[in-house]
Protein backbone atom coordinates (compact mmCIF):
# COMPACT_ATOMS: atom_id res chain seq x y z
CA UNK A 1 0.00 0.00 0.00
CA UNK A 2 1.12 3.22 -0.87
CA UNK A 3 2.09 6.00 2.22
CA UNK A 4 -0.60 7.66 1.51
CA UNK A 5 -4.24 6.37 2.03
CA UNK A 6 -6.90 5.07 3.87
CA UNK A 7 -9.21 1.59 4.73
CA UNK A 8 -12.77 1.60 5.21
CA UNK A 9 -14.82 -1.16 6.52
CA UNK A 10 -17.82 -2.73 4.63
CA UNK A 11 -21.49 -1.99 6.79
CA UNK A 12 -22.01 -5.93 5.97
CA UNK A 13 -18.73 -7.24 7.45
CA UNK A 14 -17.15 -10.61 6.83
CA UNK A 15 -13.34 -8.64 6.34
CA UNK A 16 -14.85 -7.08 3.49
CA UNK A 17 -13.20 -3.05 2.92
CA UNK A 18 -12.39 -0.16 0.53
CA UNK A 19 -8.92 0.69 0.13
CA UNK A 20 -8.01 4.30 -1.26
CA UNK A 21 -4.28 5.13 -2.17
CA UNK A 22 -2.98 7.53 -4.31
CA UNK A 23 -0.44 7.25 -6.69
CA UNK A 24 1.09 10.45 -7.58
CA UNK A 25 3.55 9.05 -10.07
CA UNK A 26 0.53 8.40 -12.00
CA UNK A 27 -1.89 11.20 -11.24
CA UNK A 28 -4.75 8.38 -9.63
CA UNK A 29 -6.53 7.16 -6.81
CA UNK A 30 -7.01 4.14 -6.95
CA UNK A 31 -10.29 2.36 -5.18
CA UNK A 32 -9.91 -1.24 -4.62
CA UNK A 33 -12.36 -4.04 -3.19
CA UNK A 34 -10.78 -6.39 -0.86
CA UNK A 35 -12.33 -10.03 0.90
CA UNK A 36 -9.63 -10.62 3.13
CA UNK A 37 -6.48 -10.51 2.12
CA UNK A 38 -7.35 -10.80 -1.47
CA UNK A 39 -8.25 -7.91 -4.06
CA UNK A 40 -11.83 -8.67 -5.88
CA UNK A 41 -11.63 -5.75 -7.90
CA UNK A 42 -10.21 -2.00 -8.79
CA UNK A 43 -11.05 1.15 -9.92
CA UNK A 44 -8.06 4.00 -11.26
CA UNK A 45 -9.43 7.46 -10.96
CA UNK A 46 -8.03 10.09 -12.68
CA UNK A 47 -6.74 12.66 -9.43
CA UNK A 48 -8.28 15.34 -11.60
CA UNK A 49 -12.18 13.90 -10.95
CA UNK A 50 -11.62 13.66 -7.27
CA UNK A 51 -13.38 16.70 -6.46
CA UNK A 52 -16.15 15.35 -8.45
CA UNK A 53 -16.39 12.41 -6.59
CA UNK A 54 -15.79 14.18 -2.82
CA UNK A 55 -18.86 17.15 -4.31
CA UNK A 56 -21.06 14.10 -4.77
CA UNK A 57 -20.23 12.27 -1.17
CA UNK A 58 -20.42 15.56 0.48
CA UNK A 59 -23.98 15.64 -0.78
CA UNK A 60 -24.74 12.24 -0.42
CA UNK A 61 -23.86 12.86 3.36
CA UNK A 62 -26.16 15.85 4.18
CA UNK A 63 -28.89 14.40 1.52
CA UNK A 64 -32.29 13.68 3.48
CA UNK A 65 -31.41 14.13 7.03
CA UNK A 66 -31.85 17.83 7.23
CA UNK A 67 -28.51 18.90 7.81
CA UNK A 68 -26.16 21.03 5.66
CA UNK A 69 -23.57 19.36 3.23
CA UNK A 70 -20.67 21.33 4.87
CA UNK A 71 -20.76 18.71 7.65
CA UNK A 72 -22.13 17.08 10.90
CA UNK A 73 -23.32 20.00 13.24
CA UNK A 74 -23.69 22.77 10.91
CA UNK A 75 -27.74 21.96 10.37
CA UNK A 76 -29.18 24.83 8.21
CA UNK A 77 -30.70 27.67 10.23
CA UNK A 78 -34.52 28.42 10.12
CA UNK A 79 -35.12 30.90 7.60
CA UNK A 80 -31.90 30.22 5.15
CA UNK A 81 -32.21 28.92 2.07
CA UNK A 82 -32.59 25.28 1.51
CA UNK A 83 -29.55 23.94 0.15
CA UNK A 84 -30.29 23.12 -3.97
CA UNK A 85 -29.72 19.54 -5.24
CA UNK A 86 -26.94 18.97 -6.68
CA UNK A 87 -27.10 18.42 -10.74
CA UNK A 88 -26.37 15.11 -12.33
CA UNK A 89 -24.20 14.99 -15.48
CA UNK A 90 -25.63 12.66 -17.64
CA UNK A 91 -22.61 11.47 -19.28
CA UNK A 92 -24.67 8.46 -21.85
CA UNK A 93 -26.87 6.09 -21.87
CA UNK A 94 -25.66 3.18 -20.13
CA UNK A 95 -29.07 1.00 -20.42
CA UNK A 96 -28.69 -2.58 -22.56
CA UNK A 97 -24.69 -2.32 -22.37
CA UNK A 98 -24.47 -4.67 -19.15
CA UNK A 99 -23.12 -8.24 -20.14
CA UNK A 100 -23.77 -10.99 -17.95
CA UNK A 101 -21.75 -13.82 -18.95
CA UNK A 102 -21.03 -16.83 -16.21
CA UNK A 103 -17.54 -17.13 -15.68
CA UNK A 104 -16.00 -20.52 -15.94
CA UNK A 105 -15.60 -23.23 -13.37
CA UNK A 106 -12.01 -23.76 -12.36
CA UNK A 107 -11.18 -26.81 -10.43
CA UNK A 108 -10.29 -26.79 -7.03
CA UNK A 109 -6.64 -27.53 -6.13
CA UNK A 110 -5.60 -31.38 -4.59
CA UNK A 111 -4.09 -30.93 -1.58
CA UNK A 112 -1.46 -33.82 -0.81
Amino acid sequence: MPGFGDLFTDLRGEDRTLRVSYHADRGAVVLSLWSGTVCRGSFRMPAADVDRLVALLTAVRGAGDGSDPAGPGTAAVEGTAPVPEPSVERTGDISGTARRVALPTQPAPRVA
